[in-house]
């Protein structure tokens, strides 16, 4: 399995070195009032955007717990997979946005000092909308991340669904209760006392929890959104990717499940984000 994505990798690379180049803004800005602060975003545009007059489709692209904008650009050499897969021609030219959350695990706080989730749809989205050439139709918005990021699409597409139409979450940090429990006292749990209050375990969490959201959804009420789910074997959360496989299952909700070779780093990630890219590219592009 190694050497079939260190192949295809190096295809890639051929491919890109042939083909055209896309464009990366790094650490862009805007201002948000709900916020009442700037917030960081870096943004790839597809090679034939500054020529062109055509609206592109977007895809929402969240960093990890500790990382920044800047991650998937610098660990997750974003732009040379971006432009090797879109190449290539298994993905589509698309908009791919990087924004900065920081710590806030893309939730509104329980107490309201912090409402990333409500900026994020009210005006992250709006902005990137209108300062670029972005759809803005649900079907050519899609949503991705990697672990405290893939906890974050998978919420971002629970609590709106009808914002995207895929959601390709890599090695999300889906915590059990039982896993909040043992995470009181630590570094993890000090910060998720500050996001959905003290003792964890809260309404709030309840609100927030990607588990018990797909549990508790009704049959009628199943989200239209495709999902590809991706967590290594060797990841500490693939327990959490598996319960939400199984749940899914039950709830009849359309999804892709893999489970790779690797563990919990950058080398499996770079791996994904050509199977996400073009994911994400049959849904935009389904008639």
């Amino acid at each position: 399995m190694k050497k079939a994505m260190y192949g295809l990798m190096l295809w890639l690379v051929a491919v890109a070195a042939v083909h055209g180049q896309g464009k990366v803004l790094e650490s862009k800005k805007f201002a948000s009032k709900i916020l009442n602060r700037e917030v960081a975003y870096s943004i790839y545009l597809p090679e034939d955007y500054g020529t062109s007059e055509r609206l592109y489709p977007v895809l929402y692209l969240l960093h990890g717990w500790s990382d920044n904008e800047t991650s998937w650009l610098q660990m997750g050499n974003l732009k040379h997979i971006a432009d090797s897969t879109i190449a290539s021609g298994r993905a589509t030219d698309m908009i791919i946005v990087m924004p900065d959350a920081g710590e806030t695990w893309y939730v509104d706080s329980y107490d309201g000092k912090e409402k990333y989730e409500t900026m994020f749809f009210e005006e992250l989205i709006p902005y990137i909308e209108s300062a670029y050439r972005a759809r803005p139709d649900r079907q050519y918005r899609a949503i991705a991340g990697l672990s405290m990021g893939g906890y974050g699409s998978f919420l971002y597409s629970l609590h709106h669904p009808d914002y995207f139409t895929a959601c390709a979450p890599l090695s999300a940090a889906v915590y059990t209760d039982e896993m909040m429990e043992k995470s009181k006292g630590n570094v993890r749990g000090k910060l998720f006392d500050k996001l959905y209050g003290p003792g964890n375990l809260t309404e709030h969490w309840y609100k927030n929890s990607v588990l018990r959201l797909l549990e508790n959804l009704p049959d009628d009420r199943r989200p239209d959104i495709y999902y590809y789910i991706d967590c290594g074997d060797e990841d500490t959360l693939l327990h959490g990717n598996n319960l939400i496989h199984e749940t899914m299952q039950k709830k009849g909700i359309r999804h892709e499940f893999r489970v790779r070779d690797g563990g919990h780093t950058w080398t499996y990630w770079r791996t994904a984000l050509p199977e996400v890219m073009q994911f994400v590219s049959a849904r935009f592009n389904r008639s």
